[in-house]
């Protein structure tokens, strides 16, 4: 009997260690095939991970990575970020025709950061006309490129297949971490999967970080830790991201895809107990952090981890641009994170502090 709970023991441990690997900064990182096929047995093996991810846990970073996707993701990404460089190189006059200061720039191009808003899994909210008004950040309608436009032909049906997989991505994974999310929701009725599968605020985001401008001074050892992107936290449930896409310029020819510029370049997160970690998602991953929303809606048992951006000393900085690509999940305005607050009143205070820091 003892010989056959040790081989049941040891064998429970392989599967485990399959299913569940860390990189080698320390974020855990889960199969997507185990994901896909069964999302609950895997919240059954991976239950104390999911602490240690999302958790209290001290070296919790809020972040998951989802690794072993098929191909044509890897293709999606690839062809999606091209396209957030070419919109971004597009003339001025013509990248105009795609802002909307009504939303706040919540929709499509906001030139200073280089961005493009949109909502690629509902094309005309459903809310009433006061929700609307309410909450134009989230309810407006996307407003896409033509499909001819000159040098990013093709950009809302790549926008909409990239941002529509990590969306379901996003959905499996908030269904496998729904009893570990269960027993921290401050209301036990909430369901995670569904607050964001059946969400209309969802919202994308391609990212543009434009190369140092002629004649800036170029990056340096002792740069900022957040130089290309400043420490914040995000104020969904979950936010899905794309591994950044490095592109240098040249004369006369489309952009070369290169390796990050330098060591330090990337992405960093302060884990729970305050240390700095650079985190590093491969090319063929997604990765998926915790946001503001879901540390309100647990009374601060999960809480959102500040992260940042850096540049990295580098040679021809001035010649290297970064792309990539965020999906913010989060539920309807209308839904309630706490007794006292809906998650439509928590972002407008995060939009008034953001837009006050600007001005």
């Amino acid at each position: 009997m003892a010989r056959n709970l040790f081989s049941r023991t040891m064998a429970t441990l392989m599967r485990r260690s399959q299913t569940v690997q860390y990189t080698s900064e320390g974020a855990v990182t889960i199969s997507y095939p185990t994901l896909l096929s069964s999302p609950l047995s895997l919240s059954t093996s991976i239950g104390p991970i999911e602490e240690e991810a999302f958790g209290s846990h001290a070296k919790s970073l809020g972040i998951i990575i989802v690794r072993d996707l098929p191909p044509s993701y890897v293709l999606q990404r690839e062809k999606l970020l091209s396209l957030a460089y070419k919109f971004a190189n597009l003339d001025e006059s013509v990248r105009e025709k795609y802002t909307d200061p009504a939303s706040h720039y919540s929709y499509v191009l906001d030139v200073l950061k280089g961005s493009y808003y949109a909502n690629p899994i509902v094309e005309a909210p459903t809310v009433s006309d006061a929700e609307q008004a309410a909450y134009p950040e989230y309810y407006g309608r996307n407003m896409w490129p033509k499909g001819d436009q000159e040098g990013v032909e093709g950009f809302e049906d790549a926008f909409k297949a990239l941002g529509k997989f990590v969306f379901k991505v996003g959905c499996d994974l908030a269904t496998a971490c729904q009893p570990f999310a269960l027993a921290h929701l401050s209301d036990t009725s909430m369901s995670l999967p569904k607050l964001i599968s059946t969400s209309q605020t969802t919202k994308a985001r391609l990212l543009h970080y434009f190369p140092p401008a002629p004649g800036a001074a170029l990056p340096s050892d002792d740069e900022p830790i957040d130089s290309w992107c400043g420490f914040h936290l995000d104020h969904s449930l979950l936010t899905g991201l794309c591994s950044a896409m490095y592109l240098q310029e040249a004369r006369g020819s489309e952009p070369t895809i290169i390796s990050p510029p330098s060591p330090a370049s990337g992405l960093y997160i302060r884990t729970r107990g305050g240390d700095l970690t650079k985190v590093s998602i491969p090319s063929d991953s997604l990765a998926f952090q915790t946001g503001e929303a879901l540390e309100i809606a647990t009374g601060g048992k999960l809480r959102a981890t500040p992260h940042c951006v850096r540049v990295g000393t580098t040679q021809n900085a001035e010649k290297i641009s970064r792309e990539t690509f965020a999906l913010f999940m989060q539920p309807n305005t209308d839904q309630h994170l706490s007794a006292s607050q809906t998650f439509g009143q928590f972002s407008k205070k995060v939009f008034q502090e953001h837009y006050e820091r600007s001005t």
